[in-house]
């Protein structure tokens, strides 16, 4: 992988404290295989918290001590971006999640920086309620094709497209309105870090890992159903068990109901609450088959499967979501067909007024994984122990070629360059406001008497004059620094010794400083008003 020239930039942390969520999991990750392929001169983090960033400088120094040497790691405050932009040098933006702050940022580009470099940022979960209001954002007359949101699954890029879409009719949008770009990159693993174990031995281990809920990940039911009719049909229950592995919460009266059907119908059941890493090695190693079917549109990747994967084992995954990627029905595992609703009128009207777990157990509840399928799959591989081998060899070198990290950065990388080429017009997006965005000297500016113009007539107050003579200096507030400069008050002190209109005063800043845009111009002299450096004539 050949070094970029330019800037890496984000607004995230990527590593996060904190209770273990696949979301944190994949960003840390993604951080250290970047990290460790070092496409880029230096890497930018705008944080707003102090002790956020005193913590991300010293987590950074510790995994790439190399780049941490020849001073590429910048940590700033998130206050320094229009002034780190209006520098230039950046290659892309990119960040943890396309939700809070992408099409934000994109504006502020379009404001400050001499290039219309990509902006990324990638997705999680879709099914969120306030998610198209999210979406909304993106669809915005400055959206350029270099800003690119980065779904995990084919199946999520097409959903991000439809919210776009839906999005555009529903509020009477042009066709030819503005939008980002939609592109699939996979999550990854290390599979070095996993080693294919044993199995079960004589009794066949069919293992589920993730989340133990009905109503975020998947209702467990079906998988029931579906071994109570094989057992029904001769298939010896003594050669089977099933081991339950992941979250649980601590009051969930799922768990026991589930302990109570497998005692009805026979089955060994195994639940392994919240295990440690080391427990969970362990609980990979010892299973033959792993079985995942989600239900549910919470899931749009499914890391889990790489997972098992990397360890050697076939995966029976429902036909649905990012499954539909990972896993290759017939060499890799077998893919159980689902059926979905026509309507989800329920869910569609109650989701702004409930919980998300409950109008995600009623959309999941509409989602059917066939059960005479899903049996016939682990009857398939439970009763043939050359199969299940092949198809976990096969998961196994697959995972290594596609979905390893470093194989998803030279994918982002490949994915930024090719933006990059993306024709855009950047004049045109200079001035276009985001519509998000509150104008607020548009919607507050009736407050005040009266507002600056350009033929405001404006003199040296007499803070000012002392000010010029040296005889005083500005007082600035935590944070102002980076918004006024001192040089530059001094200096408008001296300008307007004689009575002088504003836009006057504003043309001889630009002069005298060049990279100041009028805004921050009109701030200045706003500031000498409110300070006595400037007075009304």
């Amino acid at each position: 992988m050949g070094t970029q020239k330019g800037f890496w930039g984000t607004l995230d942390q990527f590593y996060e404290s904190g209770g273990i969520l696949g979301r944190k999991v994949a960003n840390a990750r993604f951080m250290d295989f970047l990290l460790a392929a070092d496409p880029f001169d230096e890497y930018h983090f705008f944080l707003n918290s102090q002790p956020a960033r005193r913590d991300l400088r010293a987590t950074l120094a510790s995994l790439a001590p190399n780049i941490a040497a020849r001073e590429g790691f910048k940590v700033m405050d998130r206050r320094e971006l229009p002034d780190a932009l209006a520098r230039g040098g950046y290659r892309c933006f990119h960040q943890s999640d396309c939700i809070t702050y992408q099409p934000h940022l994109a504006r502020l580009r379009n404001a400050y920086s001499p290039e219309i470099f990509p902006i990324t940022g990638v997705t999680h979960s879709l099914s969120y309620a306030d998610y198209a209001r999210q979406f909304l954002q993106h669809l915005w007359p400055g959206a350029t094709p270099r800003d690119c949101i980065v779904s995990t699954s084919t199946a999520g890029v097409r959903a991000v497209e439809q919210y776009l879409e839906a999005l555009r009719r529903d509020y009477g949008l042009s066709d030819a309105f503005a939008r980002p770009s939609v592109r699939r990159v996979p999550l990854g693993i290390d599979p070095g870090t996993y080693t294919p174990g044993q199995g079960g031995g004589e009794v066949c281990n069919i293992l589920v890992f993730g989340r133990i809920s009905h109503f975020s990940k998947m209702d467990l039911l079906p998988l029931f159903r579906a071994l109570h009719r094989l057992f029904a049909d001769g298939l010896d229950p003594s050669g089977v068990r099933l081991v339950l592995g992941g979250w649980t919460e601590d009051e969930d009266d799922f768990t026991p109901t589930l302990g109570e059907l497998a005692r009805n119908i026979g089955l060994e059941l195994v639940i392994e609450a919240r295990p440690t890493e080391a427990e969970k090695v362990r609980i990979f190693r010892e299973a033959d088959i792993f079985v995942t079917i989600a239900d549910n549109p919470q899931e749009t990747f499914g890391i889990t499967v790489l997972e098992a994967a990397a360890f050697g084992l076939p995966c029976i995954a429902s036909d649905y979501d990012g499954y539909k990627d990972l896993v290759v029905d017939g060499e890799t595992g077998i893919r159980v067909p689902t059926v979905g609703a026509v309507s989800t009128l329920d869910a569609d009207l109650m989701a702004p007024f409930v919980f998300d777990s409950q109008y995600h157990l009623m959309l999941a509840q509409q989602t059917v994984v066939r059960i005479p399928d899903l049996a016939e799959a682990i009857r398939s591989l439970v009763e043939n122990s050359d199969l299940r081998r092949s198809m976990g060899a096969a998961a196994r070198r697959r995972v290594e070629e596609n979905y390893s990290w470093s194989a998803v950065i030279r994918q982002y990388v490949q994915l930024w360059d090719e933006l990059w080429r993306e024709p855009v017009d950047e004049e045109a997006l200079r001035a276009l406001r985001h519509p998000g965005h509150i104008t607020y000297s548009e919607i507050f500016g009736h407050y005040c008497t009266q507002n600056l113009s350009p033929d405001m007539a404006l003199r040296t107050g007499r803070t000012g004059e002392a000010m010029y003579r040296g005889k005083d200096f500005p007082l600035l507030y935590a944070g102002m620094e980076r918004i006024i400069d001192p040089e530059v008050l001094r200096k408008i002190a001296f300008l307007a010794r004689k009575s002088i209109h504003c836009d006057e005063l504003l043309r001889k800043i630009a002069e005298i400083s060049s990279a100041m845009l009028r805004d921050r111009a009109e701030y200045h002299v706003l500031w000498a008003l409110k300070h006595d450096i400037l007075e009304l004539q």
